[in-house]
């Protein structure tokens, strides 16, 4: 008889943002410290299994400090969302994040963007969010895990190296994949997200 140990041991995908503006205490770029997080994500979370290009983004909101340095990751990982989320929280303050401003400069960021199809902690809950005016955002932040994160459908900071990874993968809300997303975005917003050369 099959023993418990036999059966397939269970995985999801989590998409997942990268980004930095700020040097660690150590002097590390955010190109450094994007390359050693992705490494790090990589050895605590799961495999990644899709890694775009590093993008050179303006500040948001603009004029908020230097420009950021962004990416995208597709993995693989064993990890619940609230684990995995734990874990990323984690791995920011080991880059040295302090959390005192919303949407203020940061050594490292880590945005968990979705989970298979997963809508946490439901519909309503996850579009009041993704409605909230902008005015409410830069005051208000959500106390639990919303899924998929309410604002990735309007960031090309996000969705251009989202879409290299997953541009295919479907919003369970919207019903717009990653690419159709991006495609709706104004142009301008588009245009100023720079791939950086390898």
């Amino acid at each position: 008889m099959p023993q418990a140990s036999d059966q397939a041991i269970v995985t999801s995908i989590a998409l997942i943002a990268l980004g930095s503006n700020l040097p660690t205490d150590g002097n590390e770029t955010s190109e450094q410290i994007i390359r050693r997080a992705l490494d790090e994500v990589s050895r605590r979370a799961g495999p990644i299994t899709g890694k775009s290009r590093l993008f050179e983004t303006p500040c948001f909101p603009a004029g908020a400090g230097p420009d950021f340095i962004n990416a995208a990751i597709r993995i693989e990982t064993r990890l619940s969302p609230a684990e995995l989320l734990h874990c990323l929280h984690n791995l920011e303050a080991d880059f040295g994040r302090q959390r005192r401003v919303r949407w203020g400069q940061r050594t490292l960021d880590l945005d968990l963007l979705a989970y298979d199809d997963l809508i946490l902690p439901d519909p309503a809950t996850q579009t009041a969010w993704r409605d909230l005016p902008l005015e409410e955002q830069a005051r208000t932040a959500p106390d639990r895990l919303i899924l998929p994160h309410p604002r990735l459908q309007d960031r090309a900071f996000v969705l251009v190296p989202l879409a290299e990874v997953a541009g295919d993968w479907r919003h369970p809300v919207l019903g717009r994949t990653v690419t159709e997303m991006l495609d709706a975005l104004p142009q301008a917003d588009k245009a100023e997200i720079r791939a950086i050369a390898a």
